[in-house]
């Protein structure tokens, strides 16, 4: 969670104060209509019970720039790509989106410990054709796992602010049913429409 270092709040708490003095007066600034940066502000704005006015950009790039220029106040973008301008005191991170302190950023708080049940994260996967014979899918998972274990593919992904966070293939579909049904939520509170 990124604001420009003009607004008045540093924490979670003081930015949820602020929204509500100021309903409909912030924008939070999104790589586009349903991209992962505008549904963790959706998630956000449902949780904490502010309205915040939603601006779309083409992508995270611009929407950073404004973000930086003060036309936007808020956003909610991976740490990979705003990480240099959390660093150098260009923007200012509130909290993290995931359950737990990033490595990259320890100094920073989830917001789930001022906003408890917060959580936004991207993850990627690998996935396979329905039908995919059983010793593929293990031999696939084996080499994976070892990958992930690389201490150097670790540390390159703790800088950049990733974990990994290997799991079985049965656990992985769990995880995506999960996720779906809590984004299928959020997307619903958002009034998104498919795109046709």
């Amino acid at each position: 969670m990124l604001v420009n270092p003009s607004l008045p709040a540093k924490t979670v708490p003081e930015f949820i104060a602020y929204a509500k003095a100021n309903p409909g007066k912030v924008n939070m600034a999104s790589a586009g209509v349903g991209s992962g940066t505008h549904l963790a502000g959706e998630l956000f704005k449902k949780m904490a019970g502010v309205d915040l006015v939603h601006v779309p950009y083409r992508g995270n790039g611009p929407a950073m720039t404004d973000l930086m220029g003060g036309q936007a106040q808020v956003m909610f973008p991976p740490i990979a790509g705003p990480i240099a301008f959390i660093r150098s005191g260009a923007l200012r991170a509130l909290g993290v989106t995931t359950s737990t302190r990033s490595e990259a950023l320890p100094d920073v708080p989830p917001i789930s410990e001022s906003l408890p049940g917060y959580e936004a994260s991207g993850f990627y996967g690998l996935g396979a054709p329905r039908k995919t014979p059983t010793e593929i899918v293990e031999t696939l998972d084996s080499e994976i796992h070892a990958a992930l274990a690389d201490s150097k593919f670790k540390a390159r992904l703790a800088d950049l602010g990733d974990v990994s966070t290997p799991m079985t293939p049965s656990e992985f579909s769990k995880f995506i049913a999960v996720e779906t049904d809590k984004w299928a939520t959020i997307v619903k509170f958002a009034g998104l429409k498919p795109q046709e």
